[in-house]
């Protein structure tokens, strides 16, 4: 009911420009979870060792601050509208030929592109949607558009369950399946008005020069966001990417339970980041956030050596609600320190070049668990690996979070309207 309530608040350009941004990064992770999903499948198919098909994973991540650049200098250069449409027709193309890869290196390297694709996404939509909100709505609104990424991992997990259960169509179909949706969301995309607050200060767009000495003169913000969204990076794909291997590798469990629990794991997931985001606006943005971590250090234990079904379902369950509860802050958080005139481009810039940092956190974790975990049977003992992980970057990211005051203090008050005029 206050969701519905808050919700009615908002006018009709705002609740547009929102649910394309919610609908357009929920595609994005819907088709990245896919792959994470499908590792075991895609090893079989191409021969390959789940390490080496991890790469996928890494190389997507990789390409994203690319992306990011990108679309983010186009959305300040020349509004944030048009950049977005030409992002989710990029993704529909690259999703829909990922079903068709005829070999290993073709589906690397469509993984490499839809990675600018994904980059593009996030923080271009984001602020467009920060930038339609009232400020004192940003931290709730702020949780739910983050949350579009494990709406769109519930989405995954489903596909998951349904193709594997009910078709013979194997990862390929599931790609088919993801690109089909790309033409819905455009469709609401081109109806979306262009960002009030870009249109205020078009007689000052930032050229590329004045970007890069805007980016200068904010180096210490700079610096820090992007550490800060390498720790967060971290933390997210050290509990989620190789999840789903862990429970089929480790615990044998079929792509039925597997996707059960991931699904369990998502709707904590989701509500932790609405929950998290709503108390933010209360508490402070760094506040929540530290709340946020030292849940998921206290729940490390039941996530990742739980031995039955029911455990394993409420440690996915807790720990997604603490990860994605911290997540639930960043888009407004970043969108509130980032210097007026790069909104467009500080947000998606510093949280893909962070994502490039721990772009290989996948493959670190299976690493681990191949050369220094091992279970008695011989076999990597992926829940040690992911416990180390985590633990260690839930720590860090506390620690981010309780310095930040010194770099530049919460801005969750501030008008952006007023800041472009």
């Amino acid at each position: 009911m206050m969701i519905r309530s808050v919700w009615n608040e908002l006018d009709a350009a705002a609740k547009r420009t929102f649910t394309a941004a919610f609908l357009g990064w929920t595609l994005d992770a819907f088709d990245f979870f896919l792959v994470t999903f499908v590792l075991v499948q895609l090893s079989h198919d191409f021969s390959r060792s789940i390490p080496e098909i991890a790469f996928a994973v890494t190389l997507t991540l990789m390409f994203r601050p690319l992306g990011a650049l990108i679309f983010g200098w186009l959305g300040d250069r020349f509004g944030r509208r048009i950049p977005l449409i030409i992002d989710i027709a990029l993704f529909g193309v690259i999703e829909l030929a990922t079903a068709f890869s005829p070999n290993i290196t073709v589906f690397l390297v469509l993984r490499a592109l839809f990675g600018i694709a994904m980059g593009g996404e996030w923080g271009l939509g984001a602020a467009m949607a920060m930038e339609a909100l009232p400020p004192n709505r940003r931290g709730l609104f702020s949780g739910i558009l983050q949350e579009g990424y494990m709406v769109g991992y519930l989405l995954a997990a489903l596909a998951f369950y349904l193709v594997s259960t009910f078709t013979p169509w194997g990862w390929r179909g599931l790609f088919v399946i993801g690109a089909i949706p790309s033409v819905f969301v455009m469709y609401i995309r081109n109806a979306v008005p262009e960002s009030r607050i870009w249109m205020k200060r078009i007689a000052t767009r930032i050229d590329s020069r004045a970007m890069l000495l805007a980016f200068w003169r904010n180096a210490p913000l700079v610096l820090y966001a992007i550490v800060f969204m390498a720790g967060f990076n971290f933390m997210s794909h050290g509990t989620q990417d190789l999840y789903a291997t862990f429970l089929q590798k480790q615990h044998g469990f079929a792509p039925t339970i597997t996707s059960s629990i991931g699904i369990i794991a998502a709707f904590g997931a989701i509500l932790g980041g609405v929950v998290a985001g709503g108390l933010s606006q209360r508490l402070g943005r760094r506040k929540t956030i530290v709340i946020a971590t030292i849940l998921g250090l206290l729940v490390v234990p039941l996530w990742a050596f739980s031995q039955s079904i029911l455990a394993l379902a409420l440690g996915g369950f807790a720990m997604q609600f603490a990860v994605q509860g911290a997540w639930g802050v960043i888009p407004a958080h970043l969108n509130e320190l980032s210097p007026e005139d790069l909104r467009g481009t500080f947000p998606g810039f510093t949280y893909q070049i962070g994502n490039l940092i721990s772009a290989g956190a996948l493959q670190i974790e299976a690493t681990i668990a191949k050369s220094y975990f091992a279970l008695p049977s011989g076999e990597p003992d992926y829940g040690k690996a992911m416990a180390a992980m985590a633990a260690t970057v839930l720590l860090v990211v506390g620690i981010l979070a309780l310095v930040g005051h010194l770099v530049k203090p919460e801005m969750r008050s501030a008008d952006f309207a007023e800041s472009s005029t």
